[in-house]
């Protein structure tokens, strides 16, 4: 049903008007009696060879949902009634932010890809704790946190530090999004020097609370690899939980869509299947330099069972999806999972 939907959604809406409706009907639908309950008996699959335990979290499946979907954290429940184990929300910032000029985001559908500039608008940290103070998650949920657009590089410390401490009984484990490219020099915080003060001030203020929430530095794909090691480096001496390989890419390499049309769509991060072989190569590579010591969620243009499951046998313990739920509908977890449970 959804593949007879997509093309007219496609058709008459542009991507962000799509995203904002669609997460609107979907929240409405709930208050029909039951119908949480038929969506998980529709969409939900559950295995014990699904289930996992990673960075001392029990997953009852190994498929989340990447941060950027549910940017406010105000629709995970309903979400995870889709069979996602876990739901990653935001990016999240200290203060509301509108984010860039739209238009912002766009369709490649030739090559089953998005470009988005959207520049992490969100509601703001309180927003969101007031939201997930009320409404209890079904499913582990993961904070996904950047600095504001507005702050300095130098400043970016001091404001992870305000969101991870307001959030911090709130949500399971945390995402550093050091690596999103449509935010003014962020990128730079992959730096060493930027990097280090980061993880020791978010580390040490960690310490001050009595539960453990898992920190986990999400990657870029396009860092050089001299790079990629010295964070790997410092991510396993200083005891950060884990990885998440990728972010979004500014490679236009390979595209079925014509060079003018993504010229004219201009700057931004590319996500979809263009991008899979190069996440799937992070993948590797990492769990390769830190001999399986380091838990990797994968993303990155999985869009099909068949690529997670190649994620999972590259190293990864657990992967998100994105772009691959936008083209493939409601169904795609089911799927995922399904094939999951029969060839792991």
């Amino acid at each position: 049903m959804y593949k007879f939907f997509r093309p007219i959604i496609f058709f008459l809406l542009n991507p962000e008007q799509a995203h904002h409706l669609t997460l609107k009907f979907f929240k409405a639908v709930h208050y029909i009696p039951g119908m949480g309950w038929l969506l998980r008996k529709m969409f939900c699959y559950n295995s014990p060879k699904l289930e996992r335990e990673v960075f001392g979290i029990k997953f009852k499946n190994p498929v989340g949902l990447a941060a950027g979907f549910d940017k406010n954290g105000n629709c995970y429940n309903e979400l995870s009634n889709l069979g996602f184990s876990f739901i990653e929300i935001g990016s999240i910032t200290p203060t509301p932010q509108p984010g860039n000029p739209k238009p912002r985001c766009f369709r490649l559908t030739k090559d089953k890809a998005i470009i988005n500039r959207f520049g992490i608008n969100n509601n703001g940290v309180k927003f969101t704790v007031e939201y997930l103070k009320k409404h209890h998650p079904k499913c582990v949920i993961g904070a996904s946190l950047s600095k504001c657009t507005a702050s300095s590089n130098e400043d970016a410390p001091k404001d992870l530090e305000k969101s991870f401490a307001i959030l911090y009984d709130f949500v399971d484990y945390f995402a550093l999004n050091v690596s999103c490219p449509n935010v003014k020099n962020l990128c730079q915080l992959q730096d060493i020097g930027f990097l280090s003060e980061i993880i020791d001030r978010l580390l040490t203020l960690r310490r001050y609370y009595d539960d453990y929430r898992p920190i986990l530095l999400k990657v870029s794909p396009d860092i050089p690899q001299e790079q990629l090691d010295e964070i790997i480096d410092l991510v396993l001496v200083s005891g950060l939980d884990g990885v998440i390989a990728t972010n979004t890419t500014q490679s236009r390499e390979g595209l079925k869509t014509s060079k003018e049309e993504v010229d004219a769509i201009g700057n931004g991060g590319l996500s979809g299947a263009p991008l899979f072989e190069r996440s799937l190569e992070r993948v590797k590579y990492i769990h390769k330099k830190t001999d399986g010591q380091l838990p990797i969620i994968a993303v990155g243009g999985i869009m099909t069972p068949e690529q997670a499951h190649q994620m999972l046998q590259a190293g990864a313990s657990l992967v998100e999806i994105y772009s691959g739920f936008i083209y493939n509908g409601p169904g795609f977890v089911k799927d995922i999972n399904k094939y999951l449970a029969k060839n792991l």
